[in-house]
């Protein structure tokens, strides 16, 4: 973890040649592959296509996909030739144990992307195949998380509700991001009980994330009002509460167009609730966004260097893109179309400062280095 809240002053990097030590590979990383996808897949939902977003939505998918593979295969050097240091990450470190929750949520939505951006480089038959492997995989990663996470918050770690920071929501956001991508594949699936099947999965889904999340976070508000950020480098994690709000307005909405061919009878009650709970939520998050950027801004005065934190300033935002871009379909609002506009921009300025910083950590051997 010092790599990712240390915001003591670095070192000058010597001149010897540094090699990268796997050891030191936590699953935080995913959070650059999630944060590189969204991006894609926010633009994708955009309700106004300005020229060139299809060709850099493309471009950022492939590097999503190509982040997967690179980093899939170095943790699984991690996991198999430095096991112990995988045992204390999720069994006795608990501020690394909840970014756990990161792995499911960036195979889910490269998934997405594959489908929505992906499809037209690589064709629509291996594009649906491979976002259902990745689907399905993330799924059931998501809801071992979710329900492996708390549990050994119960059992094993050694946590206080008065220190819960944002970090804690990562592991029940996931079910969130499989029910808010699982619907773009209903309508590739056999007609009849399999495309029931998912979109009850789905509905299924949604309620869990939503349920454990309203459960957690007035334990991570109590946590920050009580005991505050125990250092700079957390308060970028003041965003990771938008990505609940921001994911669960866009499953409502994705839960309703993909109930429409399948659950006729029960599509204008889901597009309603879709709207309804749309707006108020993405209301909060707007508030919530204020604040944090507010904090953010203050921390950088205060001296806040980068750390693989940063990586917050990007997918819960993506959120809040794709949730927006969907009250704007629905309901036809301009505002609402202004408003995943401006939000995607956020976004891309988000994933330039977290990108741009990770690669120069990278190079300046500030990370994983030895």
């Amino acid at each position: 973890m010092a790599t990712l809240l240390s915001t003591a002053p670095h070192p000058r990097p010597s001149t010897r040649v540094r090699r990268l030590d796997l050891a030191q590979l936590g699953p935080n990383w995913y959070a650059a592959v999630m944060g590189t996808a969204i991006i894609a897949n926010g633009a994708a939902a955009l309700p106004v296509r300005w020229p060139g977003l299809t060709g850099f939505a493309e471009l950022m998918w492939a590097l999503a996909l190509a982040g997967l593979l690179v980093l899939g295969s170095a943790r699984a050097v991690h996991l198999t030739r430095h096991r112990a240091a995988a045992r204390e990450q999720l069994l006795d470190n608990p501020a690394t144990a909840v970014f756990y929750g990161c792995p499911p949520m960036a195979l889910l939505s490269v998934g997405l992307g594959t489908l929505t951006v992906g499809s037209r480089v690589v064709g629509t038959g291996p594009a649906v195949a491979l976002d259902l492997a990745l689907w399905t995989a993330g799924t059931l990663y998501a809801l071992a998380v979710a329900a492996g996470i708390p549990y050994l918050m119960i059992t094993r770690h050694g946590v206080s509700p008065l220190a819960a920071n944002p970090t804690w929501l990562l592991p029940v956001v996931a079910p969130l991001v499989a029910s808010a991508t699982g619907p773009a594949l209903v309508p590739h699936l056999p007609a009849g009980a399999a495309r029931e099947a998912l979109l009850y999965g789905c509905a299924a889904l949604f309620g869990i994330g939503l349920l454990a999340t309203l459960a957690l976070l007035p334990v991570v508000l109590t946590g920050l009002v009580h005991s505050k950020l125990p250092a700079l480098a957390l308060t970028p994690t003041l965003f990771l509460v938008l990505g609940p709000l921001g994911q669960s307005t866009t499953a409502v909405h994705q839960l309703a167009d993909a109930a429409g061919p399948v659950l006729p009878e029960l599509a204008p009650a889901a597009r309603a609730l879709a709207e309804l709970f749309g707006v108020g939520v993405l209301g909060a998050a707007m508030v919530w966004l204020l604040l944090a950027v507010a904090a953010n801004l203050r921390a950088r005065r205060a001296g806040m260097g980068f750390a693989m934190t940063w990586w917050a300033f990007t997918f819960p935002v993506g959120t809040c893109v794709t949730g927006a871009a969907a009250l704007a379909r629905h309901t036809g609002f301009p505002g609402f179309t202004a408003l995943a506009a401006g939000l995607f921009v956020l976004l891309l300025a988000g994933w330039a400062l977290a990108a741009g910083g990770t690669a120069a950590a990278l190079a300046g051997g500030r990370l994983l280095a030895r």
